[in-house]
């Protein structure tokens, strides 16, 4: 008990590091409101959006930022057929080996990869973006408050600095990052991608896409726990029904 007490308020003392930490950046702002299908006890992933979102972080946030928790075999989740999976995993190369001769050599590819970094290491990413590190996307839904609607709110959230305001070397102004100067340049412009499927794409549409995109990644099982969780309830129910007229049987009789 003592240790489980330990473990509650260092985990409670981290989370409030982390919030103070987060005011203490900047002022804090109201964050756009979007509705995510995924959302809610019986919500789902909109797959269709997903997979838009998907060309949007291969075609644009890439070149910057790894995913490196995702496997290339899990986009079957997504409704990409598996010779679809193996194409896009073989776009993709990877150093392996050795081989019989002690070397080490590049292959394409295969759907057990996981995305590659767009970087050999973190100096050579810092030295490609004005010494900021661009952080890994596979769980930075759940790694920022607001979740959904603060990445969402971030990449539509670059507009034109309000007059006084000076903004440091290098520096960005979006009216949703915690002090409001943001190293990475606006991500998103008009037509920045061509989709598939004729959707328009424009900053909020692709803002959208690659959101939900990034909602499944950090957690693809939300719908099987989300099953598994009313599966439970309905159990729950059905016993305690059971239970209760057992209960009322058996002690019919007593007055």
């Amino acid at each position: 008990m003592l240790k489980l007490i330990k473990s509650f308020s260092a985990a409670a003392l981290f989370s409030f590091m982390a919030v103070s930490g987060a005011q203490a950046a900047g002022a804090a702002v109201d964050l756009k409101s979007a509705t995510w299908k995924h959302t809610g006890m019986f919500g789902t992933y909109d797959r269709a959006a997903a997979q838009r979102g998907l060309q949007v972080y291969r075609e644009v946030c890439a070149g910057c930022h790894s995913l490196n928790q995702v496997a290339f075999r899990t986009l079957a989740d997504l409704g990409f057929s598996e010779d679809e999976v193996k194409a896009l995993a073989a776009e993709s190369t990877f150093e392996d080996g050795p081989n019989d001769d002690g070397d080490m050599f590049e292959r394409p590819g295969k759907p057990f990869d996981k995305f590659p970094d767009p970087f050999a290491n973190e100096k050579a990413a810092r030295a490609s973006n004005g010494g900021a590190y661009p952080p890994d996307l596979s769980l930075i839904v759940k790694a920022r408050p607001g979740f959904e609607n603060y990445l969402y709110s971030l990449m539509t959230g670059y507009v034109d600095a309000p007059e006084g305001t000076e903004l440091m070397e290098g520096m960005n102004y979006n009216a949703y990052f915690p002090g409001h100067q943001i190293a990475m340049a606006a991500p998103l412009s008009e037509d920045a991608v061509e989709y598939a499927d004729g959707t328009p794409a424009t900053v909020e549409q692709m803002a959208k896409d690659v959101t939900v995109f990034l909602a499944w990644a950090a957690e693809p099982k939300l719908e099987q726990r989300k099953n598994m969780g009313l599966k439970v309830i309905l159990f729950l129910l059905l016993m305690s029904g059971l239970f209760y007229a057992a209960k009322r049987k058996i002690w019919s009789d007593v007055h």
